[in-house]
């Protein structure tokens, strides 16, 4: 089973950048001034790239949150960083600075992270919870910024803005896969330097405490370094939900192991996913890709009720 399941994995790596509404011819790949050899290397390769870090980033995002939260409901985005991306892109778009807007996204989500740990700083007692409150109350405050935004434009902006809330995988070149690639590495490596921290608070956190670990330092560490990695993919994509609640989640039950000794997988898998996805949105016959948002939120919707139902049971 699980040697079909990583079989088919690599086959969906290797075939992705081949199908698209235009098919590319592998013997021509060796022709720099093909049109085959630019669709290739200049847009579906490093849409694929995009696709695979993007997802290991968010699906990672989605193990850590659930352990820290101890709730199995979390995303990448419960904090409200993908909330404060979206925000900044709209106020890019409305004030003419479009062609800024990864930046302005940018600048928005680490806003919001530092926001984030300078009111938990203020925190008498270490609570999760008010963490997290802080979070959902920091997204309200961005969706009704964001209906004003809406407001103030017009209907061509209003478009760019509701393109970025769904998510697109759309690039050219590889000048952003080196910065994605990077930030979603340095995840890795964080995360498998904690790996002993994170076995431990997946037991409890007073287990974790009687071991000797400093549960509010690792926690914060953790969480900032997740948040700052989503903060890049979501710069680059918009927000695509889903991805971190799906994966940790079907990784666990396929592996039956401990979360601590899944990272790479989760990472693998998550960025395989996404990939999927996006072929689904690029060969579905319509004229123009559906956003990969809509194809994560067609799959993740119903998974996250069967994980209600099943809590509730």
């Amino acid at each position: 089973m699980k040697k079909l399941i990583l079989l088919f994995a690599f086959t969906i790596l290797i075939v992705a950048p081949f199908l698209g509404q235009i098919p590319i011819v592998p013997s021509k790949l060796l022709d720099n001034s093909s049109m085959d050899y630019k669709i290739f290397f200049e847009l579906r390769l490093p849409r694929m790239l995009l696709a695979f870090f993007v997802g290991g980033v968010l699906a990672l995002g989605g193990l850590i949150f659930q352990t820290v939260f101890r709730n199995p409901m979390s995303t990448p985005f419960t904090l409200g960083v993908a909330s404060g991306a979206t925000l900044f892109t709209a106020m890019a778009i409305v004030l003419g600075f479009s062609s800024m807007s990864s930046l302005f996204a940018f600048v928005g989500a680490m806003g919001t992270v530092m926001v984030l740990f300078m009111v938990a700083s203020r925190f008498k007692s270490y609570d999760t919870s008010s963490l997290l409150l802080v979070g959902i109350a920091l997204s309200f405050f961005y969706s009704a910024s964001l209906m004003v935004m809406f407001y103030l434009s017009n209907l061509q902006e209003s478009y760019e803005i509701m393109r970025f809330t769904m998510g697109s995988l759309d690039i050219v070149g590889f000048e952003n896969i080196y910065l994605l690639a990077v930030t979603a590495f340095l995840l890795l490596a964080l995360i498998h330097h904690y790996r002993y921290e994170l076995k431990l608070l997946l037991t409890s956190y007073e287990f974790a405490y009687l071991k000797g670990v400093n549960v509010k330092k690792i926690n914060y560490i953790l969480l900032f370094g997740v948040s700052v990695a989503v903060g890049v993919a979501v710069s680059l994509t918009g927000p695509i939900g889903f991805v971190g609640l799906i994966i940790p989640h079907i990784l666990k039950t396929i592996y039956a192991q401990s979360a601590d000794r899944l990272i790479f997988p989760i990472f693998f898998y998550g960025g395989v996913f996404l990939v999927l996805c996006d072929l689904i949105a690029r060969n579905l016959g319509t004229t123009t890709d559906v956003p990969i948002g809509v194809v994560t939120s067609f799959l993740g919707a119903p998974f996250f009720i069967y994980l209600l139902i099943n809590k509730k049971q």
